[in-house]
């Protein structure tokens, strides 16, 4: 693990010389080709180094981690043609996959807690330094007091744990289980924040609408992973007490998520929908992790990594919009089919993965969080229906407004799609559907 450490830490000079934008991104292809092809045992922890290690599940997120980031600089080429503070960019970038790559691969909880606060904060410069509107110093206060309000207790718990066990490493967690709810809610509602959980949303939104591409991207692809990836850690400990507290959260998530599909038929901010609907597809997945059966975790992982390419790449699709008119508006975005024919095949594509169409992942991930929740009551049949049946509304909503209508009269320049926005758009798409061809490697992970 170190030696993929090291090779982030040494691209860090690179990022200061003078055009170095797509080296350092070829550099990161070249990362992700090492640790794709690193070794990954399903059952037991790999690569042990200095609290470092991975399993299945980290080995995952850590890739799709890379993957974003990479997909993040090359979004971004305006920065670099108006040479916007480029170099420090590059190493907000860089510093941001360094965080993520450490919280997921940390043995030690209290070192994973450490990095899962460490990564706020470029993602904060980012919303603060390259955002678009004015309220985005707010928007950042939001992301920044909501996340740490919550987490400071969490804080406590891991030294309550500390004080109990002695040790914190993740390994050996499952010979303990604490009964105990000041302990539970503390643990927890770091994780439900972050995910982020009805209620405790509001941050998400805002933060999404003020960011760059690149801070949506990352936001949605990645910070919303991290939350579940706590969960899943977490619950091994507080096995007990989730088995009587849980249907508290599974009931604010599955309400909530109804809620939120509902609300996105009233946006008309084109990247304000899509962060709603993260919310909801984010729903799905504290219910299943809730819910602690096979099933359950088995979905949530795979929506995690589903959802995390699909809301990325259209977070793309809008900036391409954007980068034209200047407007995320629904208003202004209209008949998008007369200009650019061949980006609606990207926006049908995508959106149809958003809607959860085979082949993608959403579709494994949400087939099996809908076997766990019936499974734990059949009351959520009801209400993962409306779920479904809205994510596909809201989808098509989306998709008629933008490509379909009458063009705003007010254009009179535009130029065609770039083969680099292509090219982006399709590392969104290949491996968002192609994966589910090797989904017995996850199938099988448990």
């Amino acid at each position: 693990m170190l030696k993929i450490f090291l090779m982030m830490l040494f691209m860090i000079p690179l990022c200061f010389k003078k055009n170095m934008f797509w080296l350092v991104q070829m550099m990161m292809f070249l990362m992700m080709f090492f640790f794709l092809n690193m070794t990954l045992s399903l059952t037991n922890f790999c690569s042990l180094s200095y609290m470092m290690g991975y399993d299945m599940i980290s080995f995952g997120l850590i890739l799709l981690s890379i993957w974003i980031c990479i997909l993040m600089v090359m979004s971004s080429e305006n920065l670099f043609k108006k040479d916007f503070y480029v170099n420090f960019f590059l190493f907000n970038i860089i510093f941001l996959l360094m965080m993520l790559f450490l919280t997921f691969s940390s043995m030690n909880l209290f070192m994973f807690y450490l990095f899962f606060e460490g990564s706020l904060v470029p993602t904060l410069l980012l919303i603060i330094g390259w955002g678009y509107q004015p309220e985005r110093i707010q928007a950042g206060l939001y992301l920044l007091f909501y996340t740490l309000f919550a987490s400071l207790p969490m804080l406590m718990g891991i030294f309550y744990i500390y004080n109990n066990i002695n040790y914190m490493m993740m390994y050996f967690f499952k010979f303990f289980n604490f009964n105990n709810y000041l302990l539970y809610l503390s643990m927890i509602l770091a994780f439900l924040v972050k995910m982020p959980m009805y209620f405790v949303h509001l941050w998400l939104p805002k933060a999404h609408v003020e960011a760059p591409v690149s801070g949506s991207m990352i936001l949605a692809a990645i910070m919303l992973k991290l939350g579940g990836y706590g969960l899943l850690r977490i619950l091994i400990l507080l096995e007990k007490i989730n088995m009587k507290l849980g249907f508290i959260w599974i009931i604010i998530s599955m309400i909530g998520g109804f809620f939120i599909s509902l609300k996105c038929f009233c946006q008309v901010d084109m990247k304000s929908l899509i962060a709603y609907s993260s919310v909801s597809h984010m729903s799905l997945v504290i219910g299943g992790i809730m819910t602690m059966n096979y099933w359950g975790y088995l979905g949530a992982y795979i929506l995690m990594i589903g959802h995390g390419l699909c809301s990325s790449g259209m977070f793309c699709l809008v900036n391409m919009n954007y980068e034209r008119f200047h407007s995320r508006s629904l208003f202004m975005n209209k008949g998008m089919m007369n200009f650019m024919p061949s980006l609606s095949l990207w926006w049908f594509l995508l959106l149809s993965s958003n809607m959860a169409a085979p082949p993608s992942l959403n579709l494994m991930g949400e087939i099996s969080l809908i076997n766990s929740l019936v499974s734990w009551s059949w009351m959520n049949m009801f209400l993962l229906m409306l779920i479904s049946f809205f994510s596909a509304g809201y989808s098509l909503y989306l998709f008629s407004y933008v490509q379909h209508g009458k063009f705003n009269k007010s254009i009179y320049s535009f130029y065609m799609g770039l083969s680099r926005e292509y090219l982006l758009l399709m590392l969104h798409w290949f491996p968002l559907n192609i994966m589910i061809m090797k989904i017995d490697y996850v199938m099988i992970w448990f």
